[in-house]
């Protein structure tokens, strides 16, 4: 990849670039899917698709570059693809009309040729002329990030609820791009036929191409009326863990940063691990108890990643809601990866845009033993509140607990009260919401002081201890 061309403090022409810059079209090396052994050889040939990536550069640094490629090549893996190349053109914009330039088409459309590639992946969303426009170019078929994402969640969502989300998203996405190819999709004609059709040729009033779109618009009122009873039923459960005033985690982070590992290292609850994009999208919740006793839940959220889809945000809001609603977000950071500060500032843009941007924040840089430890260092300096752990190695994972143990919100109501033998349950509750400071076993109960929220204190006030060290008259 060129150099690119950075204007100095006095350039008066601001950031310009190199021409020679803006028109390549550049192959990146290292695009190439690495196959392991004949046997992989085998069944990549008969199961995955060919692809080639591109992607048009108009901001940033080469390295910046090389990173969404990167990235984009291991969205497509986790699609089911073997990447064949990567190329990417400077660019001021992507052309209006083809992506790439319109001369570097035709290069693609070699390079297609040569590799014997039958999917053109761009990393971007394309408009449907753009779609249509590089597919009649290239003559393979054409995919933009936005649909390469929904395709992964597509085939990684498990539960009903997380299947319907994705339809929801994918039927939102193709509204938009939906095309007709030639007369064949034609319903309706004139009142005087240009071919001669007449009388008997013209059709029923609506083309083959508004009859699909009127039935995804029927598709889409029954998703969302279905998302609706689950959004009631999920709502449901955060109110009573609202009610008995049990503090809530979620786990957030860029997509494959390690965050069901880490819920499993933390609360052991055996979740889905694999190293791919987007393994987990269904939200799961753990009950906790931490050191001093209190319960809390902890719940591994659907990973983020660069320009997550808007389709997608939007269906996925009941979900997402996990984190808005929580006492606290762990932000788990892939420590290892190549730029661990885009993925921190493209996690906070997602949590910003779904009102989540202002609750506490708890930074938990992950695979520590993976990563430089230039990278931690300058990490560290600049997140001096952050935990560094490795949910491999269990390294810093007592730290992480710990801090988040500190963070969760603390019951600020005191209370002296002897509790009678027979109200165990309300000494369990103490234990369960409340932070004990000391307790005592006499002959009518258990005398314990303690700090509680407002509305259990109100249900203990008439156990309270009177200041001479009795029982209330």
């Amino acid at each position: 990849m060129a150099d690119e061309h950075l204007p100095g403090p006095a350039d008066p022409d601001g950031d310009q670039q190199d021409l020679a810059d803006r028109m390549a079209l550049t192959r990146v090396p290292g695009m190439s899917t690495e196959l392991q052994d004949e046997s992989e050889v085998e069944y990549r040939s008969l199961r995955l698709e060919r692809v080639v990536l591109i992607s048009v550069w108009t901001t940033g640094t080469a390295d910046d570059a090389r990173n969404a490629m990167i990235e984009l090549k291991a969205l497509a893996e986790a699609a089911g693809s073997q990447v064949l190349e990567g190329l990417v053109q400077r660019r001021s914009r992507p052309d209006a009309a083809t992506y790439l330039g319109a001369g570097k088409v035709d290069e693609l459309r070699e390079v297609v040729v040569a590799t014997g590639a039958d999917t053109v992946i761009a990393d971007g969303e394309l408009s449907p002329a753009q779609l249509r426009n590089l597919e009649d170019r290239v003559g393979v078929k054409v995919v933009d990030r936005t649909a390469l994402i929904l395709d992964i969640f597509a085939q990684h969502a498990r539960s009903v609820e997380g299947r319907t989300q994705v339809e929801l998203a994918q039927l939102t996405y193709l509204k938009q791009r939906l095309r007709g190819w030639g007369d064949s999709l034609s319903r309706q004609v004139g009142g005087r036929a240009a071919s001669g059709v007449g009388i008997g040729g013209r059709g029923p009033g609506e083309t083959r191409l508004e009859t699909d779109r009127r039935r995804i618009n029927a598709r889409i009122a029954v998703l969302r009326r279905r998302l609706r009873g689950m959004d009631a039923t999920r709502a449901l459960g955060r109110e009573g863990r609202r009610r008995r005033r049990i503090p809530s985690v979620a786990v957030v982070g860029y997509t494959n940063a390690g965050k069901s590992s880490l819920l499993n290292r933390l609360t052991g609850a055996g979740l889905l691990v694999e190293d791919a994009l987007f393994a987990t999208l269904d939200p799961t919740t753990r009950r906790c108890r931490a050191a001093d006793g209190r319960v809390y839940t902890m719940t591994d959220t659907v990973g983020f990643v660069r320009h997550l889809p808007t389709e997608l945000v939007e269906a996925f809001r009941s979900t997402l809601e996990e984190s808005v609603q929580a006492d606290l977000l762990v932000h788990v950071v892939d420590g290892s990866d190549p730029d661990p500060e885009g993925q921190i500032t493209a996690v906070r843009e997602v949590l910003d845009g779904i009102g989540a941007g202002g609750r506490p924040e708890l930074l938990a840089v992950n695979k520590t033993d993976l990563a430089d430890p230039d990278v931690l260092a300058r990490l560290r300096a600049e997140h001096r509140d952050a935990v560094l752990v490795s949910a491999r190695t269990g390294e810093g994972v007592d730290a992480l607990r710990e801090a988040v143990e500190s963070a969760l919100p603390a019951p600020h109501e005191r209370v002296d009260v002897l509790i009678p033998w027979d109200r165990g349950d309300l000494v369990d509750r103490i234990h369960r919401f409340g932070e004990i400071e000391s307790d005592e076993y006499l002959a009518d109960g258990t005398r314990l002081v303690a700090r509680v929220h407002a509305d259990l204190a109100a249900e203990l006030a008439g156990f309270a201890v009177a200041p001479g060290g009795g029982r209330p008259e």
